[in-house]
């Protein structure tokens, strides 16, 4: 696969919410973004707060902005809180680096886009989205070791 197609992306945001249904965790919003970082796809379950969609966002860009998944930008969010600060008001709080923002890529290793989760914890969020790029049969990359 070259690029993030609306079928893929369709497939991912579906299987996230399936997830997330079946685990019965909160209501989940998730966006689906290309390597551009340009949306393809956004869903928002009933019952969702009314941030949930510039969260998702946010997670999704962030990892985009950087290159890798949530998980390693929460811990150098922790190391250098001045720098994210200024990341989340440089990009006009499209820059939220929590799990639950996970780099999509091909079998390759060549990034398709990313994949913003929000509505219950972070962890869920990312197993959600992890489970939705791998029944998508891509490859999820969260930042974790």
């Amino acid at each position: 696969m070259l690029d993030m197609t609306l079928e893929t992306a369709s497939l991912i945001a579906d299987e996230t919410l399936r997830k997330g249904r079946e685990m019965k965790f909160a209501p989940l919003t998730v966006v689906v973004l290309d390597a551009g970082g340009h949306m393809k796809v956004l869903k928002r379950e009933d019952g969702c707060s009314l941030l949930r969609p510039q969260i998702a966002m946010g997670k999704a860009a962030a990892t985009l902005g950087f290159g890798f998944g949530g998980r390693e930008l929460a811990r150098r969010a922790a190391k250098m809180p001045a720098l994210f600060n200024s990341l989340t008001a440089m990009s006009e709080g499209n820059f939220v680096p929590l799990p639950g923002g996970v780099i999509v890529k091909n079998k390759e290793g060549r990034i398709l886009g990313a994949v913003g989760v929000t509505g219950d914890v972070s962890e869920n969020d990312e197993l959600c989205a992890v489970h939705a790029i791998e029944k998508a049969g891509l490859v999820a990359d969260t930042g974790g070791e």
